[in-house]
């Protein structure tokens, strides 16, 4: 599945045009590699997202084409956020 598309599945970011731009701006790397939204992920991938002033570590559980809104979390886990400090 592709980056963007996970991103607004998942509801991580809402919009698949944002994701796609965050992507495009080089805010996001896959398992330590800078992405593009055309990524292809896979289960067991790990993202890590910049947010600002927050860096977030994703790991992804599996992927689903369609999903509900309250199902969308069981996409992924968590694994840490952390601040940046400027």
């Amino acid at each position: 599945m592709r980056l963007d598309k996970f991103l607004k599945i998942s509801r991580i970011i809402k919009r698949r045009t944002l994701a796609k731009e965050v992507a495009d701006q080089g805010r996001i790397t896959v398992n330590g590699n800078a992405a593009k939204a055309s990524s292809v992920l896979s289960e067991g991938d790990e993202l890590v997202i910049r947010f600002g002033q927050k860096l977030v570590t994703v790991k992804v559980n599996s992927l689903r084409e369609n999903v509900r809104k309250d199902e969308a979390d069981t996409l992924y886990t968590i694994v840490k956020e952390e601040k940046i400090e400027q």
